[in-house]
């Protein structure tokens, strides 16, 4: 079965950052939190909620029907893969995503892609994050 993350305690969140930290490093070999496919924030100021702005695994992903280039391919529980080589740098995915959890990688020119592997959600200290078995789509 596919797997797919979710955002689910968000209210114990305390905005450490280890799930951006942490998806950095597992999939893009990096430690600046600007390389990570999920992203928090604060939901208004210092005194709200913290918030993760994750990718939603979507049935029929808005992403991938803008790529020209067909770099993005469905993938097996809702959301995309990303195959880098056959990405032209056009940013139509990043403007397509209805959640805006496609983020820019301005280093390389590429879109940076949740792959729903769970690093994030196995490293969170509250366990605001859960990875998820969902039926193959």
């Amino acid at each position: 079965m596919a797997k797919v993350l979710k955002a689910s305690e968000m209210k114990k969140c305390i905005g450490c950052f280890t799930c951006m930290n942490i998806c950095s490093i597992v999939n893009r070999q990096n430690h600046s939190l600007s390389k990570s496919a999920i992203k928090v924030r604060t939901s208004g100021g210092m005194a709200g909620r913290f918030v993760a702005i994750v990718c939603l695994a979507c049935d029929d992903p808005a992403c991938m029907e803008a790529c020209p280039s067909g770099a993005l391919t469905k993938r097996k529980g809702g959301g995309v893969l990303l195959n880098a080589e056959k990405c032209i740098g056009c940013h139509r995915c990043e403007s397509a995503c209805i959640t805006q959890s496609v983020f820019w990688d301005d280093e390389e020119n590429k879109p940076i892609i949740c792959r729903h592997c769970g690093s994030c959600a196995r490293f969170c200290p509250h366990k605001c994050l859960n990875i998820e078995e969902v039926a193959d789509v």
